[in-house]
């Protein structure tokens, strides 16, 4: 009985284990590349660094990849960890004129402080369907959500130097 009791308990914390090692560690909010060109409009008014990560990880789960946030993520961190920049953002037209938004991510994903893989990646957006009742802001949040799920589903098999999104 006790033999079963402990071997039960190595296998549960052998589960645990590598559940723990499998968790990607993610920057929430995303970084905005320090060199970024970001209207400043976009800045204040936008929540596209919370909303980035927060489709990282809702797509991550749908995936099977758990993404867990924490305040500051780097190369050296311990385990899983994704460095991910907002590199660029377009924000021009508006709901009268037409939209033309995109935004412009990168990213490392490491382990233990080795590089594992990376990628860029472009979503652009009109505004979709009814695009012309929507704000800047909603609009963006469409290429953002886009790239959240292109950056889980490379979280899946990540390779050096994919390409996502507008980019393929």
């Amino acid at each position: 009985m006790r033999k079963t009791i402990l071997a039960a308990l190595m296998a549960l914390g052998a589960a645990q284990a590598a559940q723990a090692a499998d968790v990607v560690h993610m920057q929430r909010p995303a970084p905005f590349n320090e060199d970024a060109d970001v209207p400043g409009a976009v800045l204040r008014e936008c929540k596209l660094d919370e909303q980035l990560a927060d489709f990282v990880a809702q797509y991550g789960r749908e995936k099977g990849v758990t993404v867990e946030f924490a305040p500051q993520v780097t190369a050296t961190s311990g385990g899983q960890a994704l460095v991910v920049e907002i590199t660029d953002v377009v924000s021009e037209g508006n709901a009268f004129l037409g939209h033309h938004k995109a935004v412009t991510v990168k990213g490392k994903l490491y382990r233990d402080g080795q590089l594992v893989g990376s990628f860029k990646g472009r979503r652009n957006s009109m505004g979709g369907a009814f695009g012309g009742f929507k704000g800047s802001c909603s609009v963006l949040g469409r290429s953002v959500k886009a790239l959240g799920e292109d950056i889980a589903g490379w979280l899946v098999a990540p390779t050096e130097g994919a390409q996502l999104g507008d980019l393929q």
